[in-house]
């Protein structure tokens, strides 16, 4: 199982939640209450209440709040004289005094609006030397958990007789972290919840850019690596309490989470079992390798793979893929064993046929992909080549060529064969490579991984093609602007939507495939049902697969819609109407035109001419692919020169969308961005430009000694 997936699993068991609030997240920096984001954990914390958990609330706050207040009355209370003189620093105690009564007026108030009663608990460490002490609070907090009350718990710093935290970190405990440590082993919580103003525990300043965010702490890995106070990596000395409290819980028994309490809802995500934060656990060695990757160390490896790679001459790349296509081959059994196996898997959690027919490597397969890695490394090499040569002076020419992006992430599906056609596309165009496939195809894409890395020669490194295995690990790469030049996600529209979101990073994509075939007036009937069916039915999955038919009204009157039907229905698709079609052919009505079946079903529609088929396929569309069926060479033109699609069609089926088809040897995916590139994206759309000036020692000087001559050469084709 993956560390992730093990690592997050105890929270299905949590009954009692310890939840420590810092006083960075209580207060803002002027010292007062933080009103919006309290009130935003108090609102967490009472649904958690609602929905059957023991929550207990610890939490900081009391002496900054009670500073601020106290500031205000010495102001009030003080003369103009008064101010003129320096300030004597106010009394922590008493400023807790003040801060206490404050702070635990507000969380009544707050949690009385949401029907939760709360009880103050002031401790300190000399309560808990008290055998009998430990024994009543367990009772006492036993009996409030019961009547669904949330203890508040605050060190009493106003009456202890301890020093300041970290000038006295002796005793049972030391601060609000250590105690929140202590109430989770004294009081047999699930889990202890840190809340701070980062996301977690980092392997630098959070405020660098290189700082990663240590999702799992290994004692045995970052007790050594990590040093705080003055030499801190992390640039927080809070963070020095939270970690030696959170080992203390967890070494105890009580798995701790150190996150952000900004986040409006991670105690809620900690609890879904979701990634956030650092996690703190006994077991953590087991599951992971103390020496472990970080996603950027993957995306700068696949930089320095992709770097060996463009050094290598035309034909050295070529015979790379062809050693990759002879490994498939050889390779197929195993795959074709591994690929049975997540199907096996996918049918018996009861996925959807649609999700299930794409993870299918059918017979064939294999050696179709190994056909199209052959036909990709036979193409002129696309890197290096001169677009466009200028002399510029005398002497001074300067060309154009094509040069490799860098680093792609791919997310893509659960289609194990994009795996293949991405990581061929990314050697012939010379670029490193991140894949993210879907967890179905979890382990084709892993015996795929290792066959094609296997085998590029060690002068590169396998390491030019990561496999990211966790979906996890995606929002640390797309915060990695400064290492990967493209990310390409392949699949829904939300994912798409996340990921554009949620990163610097230009992507490139689309989100659905609502592809529409247009069968006008003038059509060939046998031709129509030719395309119209194979546009459906080739292969009902696939993004460039017809989603709904338009049909030219005079078509309904003459026969031709209702064989159009029925050759549809005769091939078991299932048929939803437009507001106009239902009626007419008895079909039941679709919810949205805006729909992507990805099965044997699609949508009719009956449409006024060629214009209303292009209106409706600009509102409801996703500019993916769209054809028309016609023998009317003018109205063929109309809809081929209006219709603002990646690709649009006159006479043939809408499956012809793809970069294999196109002859583009493959394709990473098939974009309806309009910058960059468009349609099928295959090798030309991962290369970009250079320039590339060759002189003979001429320089600007103010441009008084050059004669710019701006004259176009002819460019060479490559031998």
């Amino acid at each position: 199982m993956a560390e992730t997936d093990r690592s997050r699993a105890f929270t299905k068991n949590v009954k009692r939640i310890v939840v420590k609030v810092g006083t960075a997240v209580v207060t803002g920096k002027d010292g007062r209450l933080a009103l919006g984001r309290l009130g935003a954990i108090c609102e967490q914390l009472a649904e958690l209440n609602s929905d059957g958990f023991e929550v207990i609330l610890v939490s900081s706050g009391a002496v900054g709040l009670g500073r601020q207040r106290l500031r205000y009355r010495q102001l009030v209370n003080s003369s103009f004289a008064d101010l003129q003189k320096p300030q004597n620093e106010l009394d922590g105690k008493a400023c807790a005094a003040v801060g206490q009564s404050s702070l635990m007026a507000y969380y009544e108030t707050m949690f009385d609006q949401l029907d939760v009663t709360v009880a103050q608990m002031l401790v300190t460490d000399k309560d808990f030397r008290d055998k009998d002490f430990r024994k009543q609070l367990s009772e006492t907090v036993k009996a409030m958990m019961k009547m669904r009350v949330i203890p508040v718990f605050n060190e009493n710093d106003a009456i202890s007789t301890r020093k300041a935290p970290y000038k006295d970190s002796t005793g049972i405990f030391w601060d609000n972290d250590s105690l929140a440590a202590l109430l989770s082993l004294e009081l047999k919580a699930d889990l202890l919840v840190l809340l701070s103003d980062v996301e977690g525990l980092y392997t630098g300043p959070p405020s660098d850019p290189n700082s990663t965010l240590i999702h799992t702490y290994i004692k045995e890995k970052h007790q050594e690596e990590i040093t705080f106070g003055e030499k801190s990596k992390l640039g927080r000395g809070g963070m020095t309490a939270k970690v030696k409290a959170a080992v203390s819980a967890a070494y105890g028994g009580i798995p701790v989470i150190i996150t952000s309490g900004f986040a409006a809802d991670n105690i809620a995500k900690v609890l879904n079992g979701l990634r956030v934060g650092t996690l703190f656990h006994q077991d953590a060695h087991l599951w992971a390798p103390v020496v472990d990757t970080t996603s950027r160390d993957m995306a700068v490896a696949a930089r320095e793979s992709s770097r060996k790679l463009q050094a290598l001459s035309s034909e050295e790349r070529k015979n790379i893929l062809l050693d990759i296509a002879n490994a498939l081959e050889a390779n197929e059994k195993i795959i074709k064993a591994e690929n049975d196996l997540d199907v096996a898997v996918a049918q018996q959690a009861g996925y959807e046929e649609s999700l299930v027919a794409r993870l299918v490597m059918k017979p064939g397969k294999i050696s179709s992909l190994a056909a199209s890695i052959r036909q990709l490394a036979e193409m002129e090499d696309p890197i290096g080549r001169v677009l466009a040569k200028t002399e510029i002076a005398d002497g001074l020419v300067l060309e154009k060529t094509s040069s490799p992006l860098g680093v792609l992430l791919i997310v893509f599906e659960s289609r194990p064969d994009a795996l293949v056609q991405i990581a061929s596309l990314a050697i012939r165009s010379g670029n490193g490579l991140l894949l993210k496939g879907g967890k179905e195809a979890r382990r084709s894409n892993a015996i795929l991984h290792k066959v094609i890395t296997d085998a590029i020669p060690k002068t590169v490194g396998g390491k030019l093609i990561g496999l990211v295995t966790s979906r996890d690990e995606i929002p640390d790469l797309l915060k990695l602007d400064d290492v990967i030049d493209l990310v390409i996600p392949r699949g829904s529209n939300k994912l798409v939507s996340q990921i554009k979101n949620s990163t610097k990073i230009p992507v490139l994509g689309h989100a659905d495939g609502i592809c529409h075939v247009y069968v006008d007036k003038s059509c060939n009937l046998d031709m129509a049902k030719r395309v119209v069916s194979d546009a459906k039915l080739d292969y009902p999955a696939a993004c460039n697969a017809m989603e709904t038919l338009l049909v030219h009204k005079d078509l309904e009157n003459n026969g031709v819609l209702n064989e159009l039907i029925h050759a549809l229905q005769a091939s078991g698709v299932t048929l939803y109407g437009g507001p106009r079609a239902s009626g007419k052919l008895n079909i039941p009505e679709t919810q949205s035109f805006h729909h992507e079946y990805s099965a044997k079903a699609c949508t009719v529609e009956i449409v006024e001419d060629v214009h209303g088929a292009v209106d409706h396929i600009h509102n409801h569309g996703s500019a993916h692919t769209d054809c028309i069926v016609t023998e009317d060479s003018e109205v063929a033109d109309i809809f081929l020169r209006q219709v603002d699609s990646a690709a649009v069609f006159h006479n043939a089926s809408t499956r012809f969308c793809d970069g294999f088809r196109f002859g583009l040897g493959a394709e990473v995916g098939i974009s309806t961005s309009r910058i960059h590139a468009r349609g099928p994206v295959g090798v030309e759309g991962l290369l970009t430009t250079r320039w590339i000036m060759r002189g003979e020692g001429q320089v600007v000087d103010g441009d008084k000694g050059v004669a710019y001559t701006h004259k176009d050469l002819p460019v060479l084709k490559r031998t």
